[in-house]
Parts: C-alpha cells; structure tokens; sequence
C-alpha cells in the first residue's frame, strides 16, 4: 500500500500530546464500508491498523492511524434515506431549530456531511435556504437530483469556510451529524465552524459518546472511518482553544448513544446548566483518566466468546443464521470476532447499492431483505443493532413465520 494512502499520528489529534497511551488493538482490519463486488472477490484487501490510545492531556480517545480520506469518502455506499430512524431524528431536530430560531427565506442553514440530503431536506421544504457539503460525489449528487439540495462536493475545511464567507454566506444554523469524528484536522475543522457561523448563528453537532461505547462495550463503533471518540471533556477542550463555546448539550438514544452539542462562537449565549452538569459527570466516574478505559479489551472478549459460542452451538443444531445491515459496525464484528459464512449464511440489507456485493475481509455475501422470506432462515443476527427496533418491525413478517432476531451487543440477547 503506498503509504500516502495512510499513515501513523506522532501527537494527539486535538491538542498534539505526543504521549499517548494504548487502550486497546483490533489488530489489522479491511475497512468497513469498502464492500468489495464480485468482480473483486479475488482480489486481496487492503488493512490498516486499528489501534486507540487515550491523551491524557486533553482526554480525547483516537485511533492512532489516518486512513486518507480521499480513499475513504470519495465514492461512499452509505446513504442516511435508507434508516428511518436517521430520518425521524432529523426531521424532529430541523423543525425545532426552525421554531426555535425562527428560521425563514433570509436565514442559510448549512450542513457538513450533508449525505444525500436526509436532513436539509426538512429545511428546504420550509422554504428556509440551504447548502449541503458532501465529499462523496455519488451521494451528493443524490442529494442534487433527487432532492433538489445544492450541494458542494468537498471536504469541508476552515479555508474553504473562508471560500464561503468571502462569498457572503453565513450560516445562521450549521448541522454535522456523525462528521466530526472523521476529521483528521480537528482544530482546522473547529474554527471553520466558528469562521462560518453568523454573529449568532449555533451549530448543532451530533457525535456518538464516548461513555456509551465503553459501558455498553460498543467496540464495533471503532473503525478507521472515526478517527476520535468524544467525551463532552474532551469536546468541551476542543471547542475552547478554538474560539468556540458548547452553550447546552443532550444526550440522545440514537446510534447506541449520541452527544448533540450546541456550539456557538465564544460570549454569544450563556451555558445551560446541563454542560455542566455532565462535565462534573464526566470527571466523577473518571473519562479523564485512563484508568476509566482500562478492562474495555477484556470486556470485549467476553462478549467475542459469548456471541461465537451461541452462533457455533445454533449452528451444530442445523439452525440457519441471517445477518441483517451491512453496516460498518457489522464488518468490525464479524472481522474481530472471526465470523464468516460457515456461521452466516448471507446478509441483507435495504440499500440497493449495497446488495450483490460482499461483507469486507470475511466475504459474506449481500442480499436484499426480500431473500429472508424465500430462504426463511431460523435467526436474524442484527449487525444494524443500532437501529433493532427499526429492523424488528420492518422484519413482523419473518417473526411470524417463526424466526428469532439476535442482538450481539452489549451482551448477546436472543428475541
């Protein structure tokens, strides 16, 4: 591999600590949204290391190798209109950053890693104007021909902010739903934000939490597309040496635990309470200390032989095992916990530029959703585990005919 294509950090992504401190290692590993198609099969796959360390200078966890992201975003297979549930949270967070900005046709809202115009869509709708910025140039032309969203094929960057500014646009709202921990430049990325938001304009940033991936042992979130996993401490460092300030903070159910952070620039608007609070939190139960990390590898291989053996056993029992969502948590799954087809037979999943291609590293095959009710498997492992309840109802049919669903994470539940 030519090593422009990746390479090793020598410093903390946030604050460029050069001591860093291993937490844990899932080895070597294919990169999780690479689907390989058939005509690929044959050929070998590229891995990467995926190793996180903790900084214990500014308490953000990272992984310590940078994918480039032109290998990793320029053609992308994941389109956010295909999850109901990304769907639903969008719409509800669109209307009520209308009402409570009270947003109109004078007003720009922006979103960074727009995807195929899931969110921004509620907005235009309304007859607020707005602007997408999407890298993968087959999802954002999605978002340009289908929805009708005017988008920008480009990574977002702090000089390209200041390409926008120059151009007199201001956002009053900026949206970066699961972006920000795909940036390598953070800083960079930061004071762009700041850079492009109105005088009291907020950006509303939603990134899975840290604290929910250890405690539910959510390992599968770690792949090479997220470079850092927050805590509000280490969010709140960020954000500070950049100019900017996080005014309230929420914790949300979606993607097995979500931050959504409001940020505004620095003496806008006065911290709520809740920031606070969690940061107290946060310091209490020790998210700052390495010593809160350690047992996480443990913890995970636990539950590896937990799930292998249920799998292995159903299987000596002549039961035929489904995956369901050829999601990026689900290649990392499989791939660490060693499952390919002699355990699962097939996965489906709904996206149509997902399906007649194969699960990376292992090579499972994919599927539509229309295959279970031909084929009828006895169990539905849920590689989407995120989103179970979601799968679960879409899925009514094949529970009547008999068939049970398989939750792998936190812990190995059958249902």
């Amino acid at each position: 591999m030519d090593s422009m294509t990746h390479w090793r950090i020598d410093g903390c992504r946030s604050c460029n600590n050069p001591d860093l401190t291993p937490v844990i290692s899932l080895g070597e590993m294919p990169l999780a949204n690479s689907l390989p198609a058939a005509q690929d099969i044959e050929k070998t796959e590229d891995v990467y290391p995926l190793d996180i360390s903790f900084c214990s200078n500014c308490a953000l966890v990272q992984i310590t190798e940078t994918v480039s992201p032109e290998v990793l975003f320029s053609e992308y297979l994941y389109f956010s209109s295909y999850s109901d549930t990304v769907l639903s949270n969008a719409k509800d967070i669109s209307r009520r950053m209308m009402a409570v900005r009270n947003l109109g046709e004078n007003n720009l809202v922006v979103e960074i890693g727009s995807n195929d115009g899931y969110l921004l869509r509620n907005y235009a709708e309304a007859g607020v104007p707005v602007l997408g910025i999407e890298p993968a140039s087959n999802v954002a032309v999605v978002a340009r021909e289908e929805y009708g969203i005017p988008t920008f094929t480009e990574f977002f960057t702090e000089e390209f902010a200041g390409k926008l500014r120059a151009e007199g646009k201001r956002a009053d709202v900026i949206h970066a739903n699961n972006v920000l921990a795909h940036v390598p430049q953070q800083n960079e990325f930061v004071r762009g934000i700041g850079n492009l938001l109105s005088d009291e304009g907020v950006a509303v940033i939603e990134v899975p939490y840290l604290r929910d991936l250890v405690e539910k042992c959510e390992f599968d979130t770690i792949y090479h597309e997220h470079l850092c996993y927050f805590s509000v401490t280490a969010l709140n460092n960020l954000f500070a040496r950049n100019g900017l300030e996080i005014v309230d903070v929420e914790r949300i159910p979606i993607h097995g635990g979500t931050l959504r952070l409001f940020v505004s620039n620095h003496g806008v608007s006065t911290a709520s309470g809740a920031v606070q609070a969690i940061l107290t939190d946060e310091s209490e139960i020790g998210m700052d200390r390495y010593s809160y990390y350690e047992g996480f590898a443990q913890r995970i291989e636990a539950l590896k032989t937990s799930l292998r053996k249920t799998l292995i056993d159903l299987n000596s029992q002549g039961k035929t095992i489904a995956g369901y969502g050829a999601a990026a948590k689900g290649a990392v799954l499989l791939n660490y916990f060693e499952l390919g087809s002699a355990e699962i037979s097939y996965v489906v999943d709904r996206n149509p530029a997902k399906q007649s291609r194969f699960m990376p590293g292992v090579q499972i095959p994919i599927s539509s959703p229309a295959r279970l009710l031909g084929q009828k498997p006895d169990y539905l492992l849920l590689l989407a585990w995120n989103f179970a309840d979601e799968i679960i109802r879409q899925q009514a049919e094949f529970a009547k005919t008999g068939g049970k669903f398989i939750i792998p994470v936190p812990e190995v539940k059958i249902i």
